[in-house]
């Protein structure tokens, strides 16, 4: 997946992840981090229970993504112990 592919992904995914956890989008800089970041954790996941991570740009990937994003922003909220 090329360097643009990625940004695009990061950027909705964030965006649904941070609306979903959070109520509020965290910015076109932070929800990318936030999609990029989810990508690769929501990809462990799913590899970990033997379904596929993130394979493009594509409807799975972006459900991988997503679930990646509000796994990572619960775990934030729940160590930080705020909420947005």
């Amino acid at each position: 997946m090329s360097i643009i592919a990625w940004l695009v992904l990061g950027l909705v995914s964030g965006f649904i992840g941070s609306k979903i956890v959070s109520r509020r989008g965290a910015g076109i800089l932070g929800d990318i981090v936030i999609g990029v970041i989810g990508a690769f954790i929501g990809g462990a996941i799913f590899s970990f229970f033997g379904a596929g991570g993130v394979t493009g740009l594509n409807l799975w990937s972006l459900l991988v993504s997503v679930a990646g994003s509000v796994v990572l922003l619960a775990a934030y909220y729940a160590f930080t112990g705020k909420r947005r």
